[in-house]
């Protein structure tokens, strides 16, 4: 055996002592620790936030188990968390579902929470407690101070163990949107015209709800915010729809726009009463970041997109190009 076989053959030997002394011990967590990994995200990056949040007592030897087990690229992503009583191994198996022990469930960027409720309540490997209750006492057990829960929720994809209860899930999508909405209203742009975090919530669920291409959201967001700013209706169409809730059969007529509730912004100025639906992280960032435009109007062009006018002449005619098939 020549020397560098040797040298390899040793420091083997030597992440496998690692290894196998790590396997089994845990740190003791205070609290659950809540980890969201992106795609795409490299293993020691998460084995670096895990150590940092005190999973682990070291990101290394985390690592080489992954390289060891040939996991390192087997990284699920979603959200997870950890309790006090995870072990390295058992850190392991749950990013990777290596053993299947693991279920996804994933909320969808711009569902209702009464959408986010029904796919719970179908999920058959959850323990179903609040499905049937009343919505005040359902969302008590999820620990959910407000009296309205839409909006309230991160969408993201969750893992838990089967038979979890369906509490731990809402839980932790409660406690992620919590976390990102005030760590973004902490790092907002100045003199936005939003009251409270709550507020900027409610911006974040309309541009979800009206971008159809990623890349037009922070416009969306600058033509709400250029209204307010001015004192202008936000006259959104999804804010109709979601107020008019089973009543809504696919088709928005005048009389619709024209209804006095809460929810329409054609008859009311300001934002809505509440969210219309659950924002992700990129409409989060858009309310909180608005793109510097002078723009006050947009319409669909058909494709995904949208096309943006700073003045009513310019959208009337983007209207009758885009929606209307003139030219």
């Amino acid at each position: 055996m020549n020397i560098v076989v040797r040298a390899v053959a040793v420091l083997v030997l030597l992440a496998c002592a690692m290894s196998g002394a790590y396997l089994w011990y845990a740190p003791a967590l205070a609290v659950p620790v809540a980890l969201s990994i992106k795609p795409g995200t490299s293993a020691r990056a998460v084995a670096r936030e895990l150590h940092e949040k005190g999973v682990i007592v070291a990101a290394e030897p985390l690592v080489w188990l992954m390289r060891i087990g040939g996991k390192d690229g087997q990284i699920k992503a979603g959200s997870y968390e950890f309790e006090a009583a995870a072990t390295p191994l058992a850190v392991l198996d749950m990013l990777t579902a290596g053993d299947g022990a693991q279920v996804a469930l994933t909320i969808v960027e711009g569902w209702t929470f009464e959408q986010m409720r029904a796919a719970l309540a179908g999920e058959a490997q959850l323990r179903q407690t609040v499905a049937q209750l009343a919505l005040p006492e359902a969302l008590r057990r999820m620990g959910v101070a407000e009296a309205h829960p839409e909006g309230l929720f991160f969408p993201d994809t969750y893992h838990f163990a089967p038979g979890s209860p369906d509490t731990a899930v809402y839980r932790r999508a409660y406690r992620a949107m919590q976390e990102r909405l005030l760590a973004g209203w902490q790092s907002r742009d100045p003199d936005l015209p939003y009251a409270s975090p709550y507020e900027a919530l409610i911006m974040a669920s309309i541009v979800e709800r009206e971008t159809g291409q990623g890349r037009d959201r922070a416009q969306i967001a600058s033509v709400f915010v250029n209204r307010l700013r001015l004192g202008m209706r936000l006259q959104t169409d999804p804010t109709v729809i979601y107020g008019m809730g089973a009543d809504f059969d696919g088709n928005l007529r005048k009389r619709d726009l024209e209804a006095d509730t809460p929810y329409n912004t054609y008859a009311r100025a300001g934002l809505p009463p509440t969210p219309i639906a659950l924002p992700g992280q990129a409409s989060l960032d858009a309310a909180l970041h608005p793109d510097r435009t002078r723009y006050l109007y947009f319409v669909a062009r058909g494709d995904g997109s949208s096309q943006f006018s700073t003045n009513l002449d310019d959208h009337n005619r983007a209207v009758n190009k885009y929606q209307r098939g003139g030219r």
